[in-house]
């Protein structure tokens, strides 16, 4: 149990920070955060339209909107300008927060992983790697990939070396650590 708790631990902070350099000091997804010099405008307007937080998507529909007016919006719509919009009436900044609670998920998600791996018996060092890149490459189809099939998302290829880069630092620490005798 203890070298599960410690292989879980260390591998949480690898991810970890793995995560923090990605989305500061790389800036790998600065392009899903493109600024623009009309923002305050933009948010100024927005304020004015939206009376909840929320997420967004236009065009769309009302709720209970007949599939003949889905139908004819989406014809009219084709080719035309669209946005997803996640509105916020009021900023929490609490990074700390956050940053607790993405670093809880890590442990978990790494306490599941661990209890995989031993599942396996003594699986040597490179089963161990390329599982955990395996891993990070289902996480990433599963959620980035999938999500950029509909919503063109900008940085697809961050979340891409996210995946190998992180499960794979994982990986190699974790083939080394569950191995020790």
């Amino acid at each position: 149990m203890k070298k599960t708790l410690i292989g879980s631990l260390v591998g949480a902070i690898i991810l970890f920070l793995w995560q923090f350099l990605s989305w500061t000091m790389v800036q790998l997804h600065r392009s899903a955060e493109a600024y623009t010099p009309k923002q305050d405008s933009i948010l100024q307007y927005l304020s004015t339209q939206f009376s909840e937080d929320g997420s967004y998507f236009l065009p769309t529909t009302p709720d209970g909107a007949s599939k003949e007016e889905q139908e004819k919006l989406y014809e009219t719509m084709d080719g035309k300008p669209w946005a997803q919009i996640h509105y916020h009436k009021s900023m929490d900044m609490n990074m700390g927060m956050n940053m607790a609670r993405g670093f809880a998920i890590n442990i978990v998600i790494l306490l599941l992983v661990c209890w995989l791996f031993k599942q396996m018996g003594s699986p040597p060092f490179m089963t161990i790697l390329s599982a955990s890149i395996v891993i990070g490459i289902i996480g990433f189809l599963n959620g980035p990939y999938t999500n950029h099939i509909w919503f063109q998302t900008r940085d697809l290829m961050a979340y891409l070396i996210d995946a190998i880069a992180s499960w794979g630092l994982a990986g190699i620490w974790l083939g080394w650590w569950l191995r020790r005798k």
